[in-house]
């Protein structure tokens, strides 16, 4: 494809493939030549008492529903090749990868930066394509890519939701149907944070009430924070381009959600 001049568009995933990741892969082949997709479930970015062992991995399922979508190549590596014995180089991006997902997951972006490297150094794509649930994974990659120059464009694409608004992931799979509709108070929140944001209410008071809304739902709450879209620092300006971010836990499942917010 490459030596044929066309322009090869790249969706790096886990698996357990939903309509989320569909979309990338839709909006990949609007946009470029032919696309690649990775299933590669990466155990740098799961913390000892995470779910690496349990995490879903429907493989036949997922190939076939990528190239039932018009995926051109599917890149399936395996663990111990990917990752040999001598392997000792680590890719992070200080600051923005220690705070909200990087503080309640210690080493986890330093193992997404890493495989994220590897993999556009041997797929060698044109553009990477992102999807905005994994928000602040979306921001580090970007600030990577821009200061180890890596020729590559990044396109991050809108959140595909359930019916009940729940935030699509390859973790609602372990939830039931009830839970779902439980989780759902995520997105009610943050709607609700958006509102009382765009009608001034001060940061701080808008991540207590959000925090709040979702506990009221019987989920334990990681984080709820106002950030800048560019920097991730707490966002406390009268006016500007904000995201309101939350991670929450439900049944033990671990949910992230945003919304994008501007304050005027």
């Amino acid at each position: 494809m490459r030596a044929r001049g066309k322009r090869i568009g790249f969706v790096p995933t886990m698996g357990a493939l939903h309509d989320g990741h569909l979309s990338l892969i839709k909006s990949a082949r609007q946009r470029t030549d032919g696309v690649v997709a990775s299933i590669f479930v990466n155990p740098l970015q799961f913390g000892p008492t995470e779910d690496f062992k349990r995490y879903p991995r429907p493989l036949r399922k997922d190939t076939a529903l990528l190239h039932s979508a018009g995926t051109a190549a599917v890149f399936v590596p395996d663990v111990a090749a990917f990752y040999p014995p001598e392997f000792k180089t680590a890719v992070s991006v200080d600051d923005l990868g220690d705070r909200l997902e990087g503080a309640v997951r210690p080493g986890h972006f330093r193992g997404v930066t890493t495989v994220v490297m590897k993999l556009l150094q041997i797929v060698q794509p044109h553009v990477l394509y992102l999807g905005q649930k994994d928000f602040q994974q979306a921001v580090l990659l970007r600030r990577m890519i821009l200061d180890l120059c890596v020729p590559v464009d990044v396109r991050v694409c809108p959140i595909v939701r359930e019916k009940n608004g729940l935030a699509m992931s390859s973790r609602n799979a372990y939830l039931s149907s009830e839970k779902k509709e439980q989780a759902a108070v995520i997105r009610r929140g943050l709607q609700e944070g958006k509102r009382l944001l765009r009608n001034g209410e001060p940061a701080r008071r808008v991540e207590a009430r959000v925090a709040k809304l979702i506990q009221s739902a019987g989920l334990s709450v990681d984080y709820v924070s106002v950030a800048d879209r560019e920097s991730l620092e707490p966002f406390r300006a009268k006016t500007g381009q904000a995201v309101l971010l939350a991670a929450a836990k439900l049944s033990g499942v671990r949910l992230i959600d945003n919304v994008l917010v501007d304050v005027t």
